[in-house]
Order: structure tokens, then sequence, then C-alpha cells
């Protein structure tokens, strides 16, 4: 399991737009990298909302918001566009960096026991070091203390 003062695991993976998204690349910026369960369901489209609602707030304190889920980039592509999102979204169709980051775990609902992507978000500093981490993510609120903990940084 993954903790706070680790270097994050490093990944390409395709993003939308039909382009690829190599975490390293991205420094010397911050990075909001948030795991989430599926474009377009309830819970997701409002954290993708608020995310891209605070986009320009993060730009300024040098942070990149990267969301990961298993759908594929046209998916991604659609969501984007649907919700007028401003945030980069990778597909992990695989789940080795939902592995990686242990979010790739098991997960109940009415009774049935499946794997699935669990709501996580890992604010990564400039030099690719994990600064901190958010797990079992409540949506209401998420996207403004990960701002807070990005501008303290």
């Amino acid at each position: 399991m993954l903790e706070p003062g680790q270097t994050a695991p490093d990944f390409t993976l395709p993003r939308d737009g039909g382009t690829e998204l190599t975490l390293s690349a991205l420094r010397p910026k911050k990075v909001a990298l948030y795991f989430y369960p599926k474009d377009d369901t309830p819970g997701c489209t409002k954290e993708a909302i608020a995310f891209t609602g605070l986009a320009p707030e993060f730009e300024a304190a040098g942070t990149v918001i990267v969301g990961i889920s298993k759908d594929k980039v046209a998916k991604h592509d659609k969501f984007i566009a649907k919700h007028d999102l401003g945030v980069a979204l990778v597909s992990d169709a695989d789940s080795d960096v939902c592995e990686q980051y242990g979010t790739w775990v098991q997960k109940q609902m009415y009774g049935k026991t499946y794997m699935g992507i669990e709501r996580a978000t890992f604010l990564i500093d400039q030099s690719g070091t994990i600064a901190q981490i958010w797990r079992k993510v409540k949506v209401p609120g998420h996207a403004e203390a990960v701002l807070e903990a990005a501008r303290a940084l």
C-alpha cells in the first residue's frame, strides 16, 4: 500500500483526445491524481465537475488534475463533451495503474462482491513524491480539500 513520502509510480496511459499522458512528464508541476469508478455516473460526474470548477485555482497553485478510470478513451471524450469538463482523463483499461496505487479493490453492493476502483486521490509534489492520500473519498467538499493541500505544498 502506497504511503505519503513514497515516489508515485510512473505510468504512460492513453488519455482523452487520443494522445498519451506520462505522469513523470508533468514535473515540475504538482499533480492531483484522482481515481474514480466510472464515467457519467452520479458521484463521478459530480467529482469531475467539482475539479473542473476549481481548475483555474489548481492551475494557479501549479497543479495539474488527472482523473483515471478503466473507461476507454472514447467514453472519456463523450463524458468530457457532455459535461464540459476541464480535466485530463486517462484510461487504465487493464487496471495496472489502479493495482500499483492500491485502488483496484474488492467491493460489495447489494450482497454481491466484485472488483472495482476505490474512489481515491493522490496529491503528488513537484519531485514526484506522494504528499497526501485520500482514500474512500466522499465527493462533497473533496476537490476543495485537495486544492487546499496543493496550495500548502
